[in-house]
């Protein structure tokens, strides 16, 4: 499969290894800056664009929503399955169990990590507040600090630990009176991460204009 490496320099300048004409997808994991200018280019050469950048705006999502009425664009939080399985299972958990038990979000990356949380642990808070037919905005608690902490109906946690080398956990817990179920994935390397995004890549290629997740990948292949 022919594809261009797109990177970000530190100066935020665009670098492309590669010609665009001759790519058969463009793959990004670049930053939110750098996502809106790859944007431009996979548009202007109609070529297909997976991307993995987390850390979006709901501008970055406008973009990617506009390019995906031009050319084939999928984005995911994260392109490992063992995770968008556990998004899978995680959403079923939540319809289930609905708002009888307490929903924390608890994730553990290396020292290095810039963001937090994780926008694979946002991704899953999302995903368990629509199971249940909640407004994430409305129910997220992105941190505790002081005297008022008691929970409020519907709330999703989020605890975050940065150390070492981790490369990647993430746990949902479902809290209920004398039990607690936890879904947990736990990444031990990172090209998982680039074979992920070279199957949706290969997916993507053969697909016609639209938005499409990681979840489509699973679906259809």
């Amino acid at each position: 499969m022919g594809r261009a490496l797109i990177e970000l320099a530190a100066q935020q300048q665009l670098v492309v290894h590669g010609s665009l004409a001759e790519a058969a997808v463009v793959i990004d994991f670049s930053s939110p800056q750098g996502l809106l200018d790859i944007i431009q280019q996979a548009q202007a050469a109609q070529i297909p664009l997976v991307s993995g950048t987390t850390g979006l705006t709901d501008t970055h999502r406008d973009h990617l929503d506009a390019a995906s009425k031009t050319i084939p664009v999928l984005w995911s939080a994260n392109m490992s399955i063992g995770v968008n399985l556990l998004y899978r299972l995680a959403e079923q958990a939540s319809r289930l169990i609905g708002n009888l038990a307490d929903c924390e979000i608890l994730e553990a990356h290396h020292r290095h990590k810039k963001d937090a949380p994780s926008g694979t642990a946002l991704e899953l808070g999302r995903r368990i507040a629509t199971a249940q037919g909640n407004d994430f905005n409305a129910v997220a608690r992105l941190s505790r600090s002081g005297m008022n902490c008691e929970r409020e109906p519907g709330e999703i946690g989020f605890s975050t630990v940065r150390a070492g080398n981790i490369t990647g956990e993430h746990t949902a817990l479902f809290a209920l009176a004398g039990e607690r179920l936890e879904l947990t994935h736990r990444a031990d390397d990172r090209r998982i991460f680039a074979g992920g995004a070279l199957r949706v890549a290969q997916w993507l290629a053969c697909q016609p204009v639209g938005l499409y997740s990681f979840q489509d990948m699973l679906n259809n292949s």
